[in-house]
């Protein structure tokens, strides 16, 4: 099949997969925001993140190494998806050793004991589901992987639906929800992948086991530091703020997740052709014409969605959240850059080269920390969100550089600093602006930016539906 072929083939059935499961988060807000307080929600938010760092970390990122090693042709499955279930068990149970540690971190009126087995539970189902998911995407199955995210649409709006509304359950119903949600999914993939098959009680070559933690071992001090530079802010916001502070920063990352949203779409695709093509004559011009597009579209739904921000806040969340709209601006730049480092992410993951990404990484967490311990007690949420965009260009830059080692792609450098002046542009008219002129200033600058990304947004377009219609007509010659 052709590159660009397989890659809108699989940006289709990955949009399919990501869009159900992350738009239905987005549309939950309003009822969600409604049912929860800031403080409650800003609480359950800190147990989710709390969680999501633990996995990589008491897991060893494994299921990176499933998604990494499923693709290798020379690798038997059985025996990657056998060293994922057994590194998660026993991650699991050296975990639990730390519940008396962790029950007493207590961060201003945030006290995590209050929730250990809701994060316990959280961390068994997530990574369970996390190592099936990628073992699944690495082994071909992407429309297994659509259809999951179908059912976990589903089933988290139904469980959401019946904790919050129904039970009134809270803190304790959001996160249930989400645990309930996953362990569905996990057993929809063990049924229709029939997952229980890869699962060898002995006969595993140790080889593939030693090679699969060199790969993944060196990725949890990369993950710490993404969780600095990500998730850190929410902590200091709660410790010098107050959790209803984090409450509404958190619903404020709802809007600029919908270009993370948008962005991991192509990116679950663009890693599987990274490495199918890494090694061809015209990967650096590929590659090139790949990251123009991509960060085409990318700016253009930044600049759209702060264009739109007070509205889909209004839209989104309940009266007395409406006030985390001041903090969507600067976020959905750091997100921005936030997706550009992702895709840099390819070629180290081509490469097998964790060291340097965790090097890069390390740039930005360090930046992140100084920033927040300088910023926040200073402007409140905003420092926060300030911080983590300059992480994120700091870590862009850095990558940017040290990646050409390995493939020399035209970033444009002229026309990328055009793009992120015009955001920044926006950001500030957005916060100093009010009324018409709020809607004049920013209509205009979206129309700047998207007449820089016309060619972008329409290629974007034409690789994404046009290309793929034209292969769904002809006859099925070989198994996706």
């Amino acid at each position: 099949m052709d590159k660009y072929k397989k890659l809108a083939s699989n940006t289709i059935i990955f949009a399919i997969g990501t869009f159900s499961s992350k738009i239905l988060s987005f549309l939950l807000m309003p009822f969600v925001t409604r049912m929860m307080t800031t403080g409650s929600y800003g609480a359950a938010d800190l147990i989710q993140q709390t969680g999501n760092v633990i996995i990589p970390i008491a897991f060893l990122c494994v299921n990176s190494a499933a998604l990494r090693f499923s693709m290798d042709k020379a690798e038997r499955k059985s025996d990657v998806f056998t060293v994922g279930v057994r590194v998660t068990l026993v991650g699991f149970f050296a975990f639990l050793l730390f519940a008396y540690p962790i029950s007493l971190i207590k961060i201003n009126d945030f006290k995590l004991g209050d929730y250990l087995v809701l994060i316990y539970v959280f961390v068994l189902t997530s990574g369970f589901r996390q190592l099936c998911q990628q073992f699944v995407r690495g082994s071909g199955h992407v429309k297994l992987f659509a259809i999951d995210g179908i059912l976990a649409t589903v089933t988290y709006l139904l469980f959401t639906m019946l904790f919050l509304g129904v039970f009134k359950w809270g803190v304790t119903g959001y996160i249930l929800a989400i645990v309930a949600s996953d362990f569905c999914s996990v057993l929809f993939f063990t049924v229709t992948a029939k997952l229980y098959r890869y699962v060898r009680f002995k006969g595993v070559r140790r080889q593939t086991g030693r090679d699969m933690l060199r790969y993944c071992v060196p990725m949890i001090p990369t993950i710490i530091l993404w969780w600095i530079i990500n998730v850190s802010d929410r902590y200091m916001v709660t410790y010098f703020v107050g959790s209803s502070a984090n409450g509404l920063y958190s619903a404020a990352s709802k809007i600029p997740n919908l270009v993370i949203m948008c962005a991991s779409v192509f990116t679950d695709a663009w890693q599987l052709s990274a490495v199918d093509e890494y090694n061809n004559k015209d990967t650096a011009r590929f590659f090139s014409k790949i990251f123009r597009v991509y960060c085409g579209g990318t700016f253009f739904v930044a600049s759209f969605l702060i264009l739109t921000c007070k509205i889909i806040t209004k839209v989104l969340v309940a009266d007395a959240y409406f006030d985390s709209w001041q903090y969507v601006p600067v976020l959905i730049i750091s997100t921005v850059f936030s997706c550009l480092v992702n895709f840099l992410a390819s070629i180290y993951m081509a490469e097998k080269k964790n060291i340097m990404a965790m090097v890069t990484a390390l740039t930005g967490a360090v930046t992140n920390v100084v920033l927040n311990l300088i910023l926040i007690p200073r402007m409140g949420a905003n420092g926060a969100a300030v911080a983590t965009a300059c992480a994120f260009v700091v870590v862009f830059l850095t990558r940017s550089r040290d990646t050409r080692r390995f493939i020399k792609i035209n970033y444009q450098p002229v026309v990328l600093t055009c793009q992120t002046v015009v955001l920044v542009a926006q950001t500030v008219a957005a916060l100093c602006l009010q009324g018409m002129w709020f809607y004049v200033a920013e209509a205009l600058l979206f129309a700047l930016m998207l007449g820089m990304n016309w060619y972008q947004v329409v290629e974007l377009y034409k690789l994404v539906t046009t290309k793929m219609l034209s292969k769904l007509k002809k006859p099925k010659t070989e198994e996706e």
